[in-house]
């Protein structure tokens, strides 16, 4: 049955009444699923269900989005990279947190050794965000209340790990301000902690923050970015608000298990690519606070080797080595 629809597609194409697309000779006809180290809801996984339905559309087969926000993704991670490196399980993630929880503690997989880097899928842009409540109007405002209290500032984090809790300790350690975590299953988890004045501080997408900004709950102080967010002019970067730290990497990525033969991660890539076209897609990322982009997977083994070798640094240097 299987070669019959194999052979009919083949003959629909040679007629162009299929896309090339569909044929894609290396990529199983089975659904494929992508596993999220994140909870549903955020901006990682708005996109990144984007993407598959993109994808999806353009091979003909399902995709399926697997939530396991356990353990700040390390589930995620290992369940990845011991599947079949057949194509049909690969792993969304983010550059920093993935790069950060092996030199953090002991977890279940290589960042670099246990998989083969398909393709970038977007850049995140995070805000440092206070509750309305807070008495911080600016980022000196905030670092001046955190040395004047004997505990410290308490910040969110969306995972041990992740891009906000490397960024405030990055932050801390810059500014010489103490501060005490507390990390959350997600994004959407600490968004609501933040407006509830539990925290001090969080860095946030601004897809998370948005609501809450225009219902008046959260106040944006700074963008953790090299200019200023085209939609949000009046925010200063960090460094504008006196903060010299360098930026904190924000990318996510996707990845097959490693094995996986070139040519299926080829394919992966290139439909990956395409989809990233999509306008659609664009817009929804923009007005979330983040940028698409794709990269060949050896420009993602490279950021990824980078990325390793950074936060092996900054976990040594802030002592975050559990």
């Amino acid at each position: 049955m299987m070669r019959k629809r194999w052979a009919f597609l083949a003959f629909l194409a040679f007629l162009g009444i299929v896309t090339v697309g569909l044929l894609k000779p290396t990529l199983s006809p089975r659904p494929i699923t992508i596993v999220l180290g994140v909870s549903k809801g955020g901006i990682t996984d708005v996109i990144v269900r984007q993407y598959a339905e993109l994808v999806s559309r353009e091979l003909g087969q399902v995709i399926a989005i697997d939530n396991r926000p356990t353990d700040s993704g390390v589930e995620a991670a290992a369940l990845v990279q011991g599947a079949a490196p057949d194509g049909r399980t690969l792993l969304a993630f983010s550059g920093a947190q993935h790069a950060a929880l092996p030199a953090m503690r002991d977890v279940d997989y290589d960042a670099l050794g246990g998989f083969s880097p398909v393709t970038t899928l977007f850049t995140l842009v995070n805000f440092l965000a206070v509750p309305q409540q807070s008495p911080a109007s600016s980022v000196t405002d905030l670092i001046a209340d955190g040395r004047n209290r004997p505990m410290g500032l308490v910040f969110g984090s969306s995972g041990l790990g992740s891009t906000s809790h490397l960024t405030a300790m990055k932050l801390a350690a810059s500014t010489g301000t103490s501060i005490r975590p507390v990390h959350h299953a997600g994004a959407a988890a600490m968004i609501d902690a933040l407006v509830s004045g539990e925290l001090d501080f969080a860095f946030v997408s601004y897809a998370v923050a948005k609501p809450h900004v225009l219902a008046g709950r959260l106040r944006l102080l700074a963008v953790d970015a090299d200019a200023r967010w085209p939609d949000l002019p009046e925010i200063p970067t960090l460094r504008e608000a006196g903060v010299e730290q360098e930026k904190v990497a924000s990318w996510f990525g996707l990845a097959a298990p490693t094995g996986t033969a070139d040519a299926l991660i080829a394919d992966l890539q290139a439909v990956f690519a395409n989809a990233a076209k999509d306008p659609a897609l664009i817009q929804v990322a923009r007005e979330s606070g983040a940028i698409i982009s794709t990269s060949s997977p050896e420009e993602l083994r490279s950021m990824l080797t980078l990325e390793v070798e950074a936060t092996g640094w900054l976990v040594l240097t802030l002592g975050l080595r559990q």
